[in-house]
């Protein structure tokens, strides 16, 4: 899929390079500031302005010295102007293996492949939460953009743009290659919740 002159203009602009940051990682408008030269309160103009259009959210707070920093990410509607071209050629794939093995061992297949995927990055005596870091840096480095939810004891990897969005309305199958790839990273049963219509996310349920 290319990317169209309008939104490759749009890249290079000032909001574009937050967008950019953004998709890396959740920033403060100082940390904005810093990477791009410029003042707070020409930051916050530019955050307002995505915001505004439906691209930019606020996601939470950092401690600061005197109050706490808002933090802020890109909505699911930002993953838009990132197009995933390996769409056609994993559809392609995914209907061929489903057409020849079937449903159900398409599926064992896939959480075997979650299994040996996960197989690097797997180390027991790590703990909980350096393997839950190692989860997310790999679910993000496929594209993918999610934040945890904590609720007591219970854990979520909830993703606000998903990295197989492009497939998983027609394939689902692969939502339990992830799952199994984070079940062996973190060490614990998880179970998925995703939505896989408008706007894909993610959502990894973790029993800790």
């Amino acid at each position: 899929m290319k990317v169209s002159s309008h939104i490759r203009r749009f890249l290079k602009s000032t909001r574009g390079q937050i967008v950019g940051l953004l998709r890396e990682r959740h920033s403060t408008v100082a940390e904005l500031a810093e990477k791009l030269s410029l003042t707070d309160n020409a930051v916050r103009a530019h955050l307002a302005t995505l915001e505004r259009d439906g691209l930019v959210r606020q996601s939470g707070e950092r401690p600061g010295l005197r109050k706490p920093h808002f933090t802020y990410a890109l909505t699911s509607e930002a993953g838009d102007l990132f197009p995933k071209a390996y769409a056609p050629i994993l559809n392609a794939v995914l209907k061929k293996l489903e057409t020849s093995l079937g449903k159900e061992q398409s599926a064992a297949f896939l959480r075997q492949l979650g299994r040996e995927m996960a197989a690097p990055h797997r180390n027991t005596d790590a703990a909980f939460e350096s393997k839950l870091h190692t989860a997310i840096k790999f679910i993000e480095e496929l594209g993918g953009q999610v934040r945890i939810e904590r609720d007591g004891e219970k854990i979520a990897i909830c993703g606000t743009d998903c990295p197989l969005s492009e497939v998983v309305s027609d394939h689902d199958l692969v939502c339990d290659m992830l799952t199994e790839f984070v079940a062996q990273v973190v060490d614990c049963t998880v179970s998925q919740n995703c939505q896989r219509k408008e706007h894909p996310q993610c959502r990894f349920e973790i029993q800790t």
